[in-house]
């Protein structure tokens, strides 16, 4: 059975917890997030992502779980994998 990650991320952020860490690095955790969800929505696994964009299955997982934090040159390549434009946007605070 699969879980859609919309699904899974609205359960993850209704933890207290797990809220609180992903505000600490939440600029870290939405790249993350928006890249797993193209993925996802493109309907390619970690390794078919990695073999579309030159890298391993595990930088991926790495990029996926925050602890990585890929380049631009890096997001236009996944953009383009996962048919998707990459849009970034400084909001004011």
């Amino acid at each position: 059975m699969t879980i859609a990650f919309n699904t899974l991320r609205d359960k993850w952020m209704a933890d207290p917890a797990f809220r609180e860490a992903y505000d600490r690095v939440s600029p870290e955790m939405e790249v993350a997030f928006a890249i797993a969800e193209a993925r996802h929505r493109a309907k390619l696994s970690q390794q078919e992502l990695a073999d579309r964009i030159g890298t391993s299955q595990g930088h991926i997982a790495r990029i996926e779980r925050g602890s990585v934090f890929p380049t631009t040159k890096t997001l236009k390549r996944i953009a383009e994998a996962t048919h998707s434009r990459l849009h970034v946007e400084l909001v004011p605070a």
